[in-house]
């Protein structure tokens, strides 16, 4: 679903150097790094908020350099702090950004309302965002995300400011659509969100990628047979 090849992008000094990712369909992948890894340069060029001073991009077999506008149809970035406008309720926001991607009103009813219900905030659908609390604005974003039906999602921080059902729901909602095939990519310092959620892990530092696989993969390339993701975190960065 999403291809990366030689990847660069500098600001004065280099912040992404040939980097290279390959992440599958139905694959929920954490790209973790520390502040200044190159973490969130590289998602932003990835949804075309960046453009890259080198390198290839395809997502769903789309050149993401050539053909921008059609890349950018199948694919969602939600930031961890994104925008709501205070004076529209959730049903409206939602019909506002149906609007955006011209997805056609009955299809984004019959999604407003599903998304909504999973995230719980149809019985909120009528109050004005303004009245909302952090969580309660982080899932809001989530379902304006979710409703054109991106083959991929970028989130940064996914659960930051949700409480313990609040994350729930929406790790549930996340591995539901990776069951149907979506492919979900999340940045986070929170190691264990990372340890729990994703499929596949990437550990980037000074802009190189210096590790990446699974739970187990990482712990034997760190050496940590018994180790926290934090531990081998800590071990392979310090090292890069």
């Amino acid at each position: 679903m999403l291809v990366v090849r030689n990847l660069s992008k500098s600001f004065g000094r280099p912040a992404v150097i040939n980097l290279d990712l390959r992440i599958e369909a139905g694959e929920i992948y954490a790209l973790l790094g520390p502040n200044g890894a190159g973490k969130t340069t590289t998602l932003r060029m990835v949804c075309g908020l960046l453009t890259p001073d080198s390198g290839a991009i395809e997502i769903g077999g789309i050149d993401a350099r050539a053909d921008p506008a059609a890349a950018k149809r199948i694919t969602a970035w939600l930031p961890d702090e994104p925008l709501l406008y205070d004076r529209l309720t959730p049903l409206e926001y939602l019909e506002f950004v149906a609007g955006l991607w011209r997805v056609p009103a009955d299809i984004a009813r019959t999604r407003a309302q599903s998304l909504l219900t999973e995230l719980g905030l149809w019985p909120h659908r009528g109050e004005f965002c303004e009245g909302f609390s952090r969580g309660m604005r982080q899932k809001t974003a989530l379902a304006g995300a979710l409703l054109h039906d991106p083959h991929l999602l970028i989130m940064d921080e996914p659960l930051s400011g949700l409480d313990a059902a609040a994350s729930r729901q929406v790790k549930d909602l996340l591995r539901a659509r990776a069951l149907a095939g979506g492919t979900i990519v999340i940045t986070t310092h929170v190691l264990e969100v990372a340890e729990r959620l994703a499929d596949r892990i990437g550990i980037i530092a000074g802009g190189r990628m210096v590790a990446e696989g699974d739970f187990a993969a990482l712990r034997a390339r760190a050496g940590h047979d018994h180790g926290t993701l934090e531990d081998i975190f800590l071990h392979l960065t310090a090292a890069a």
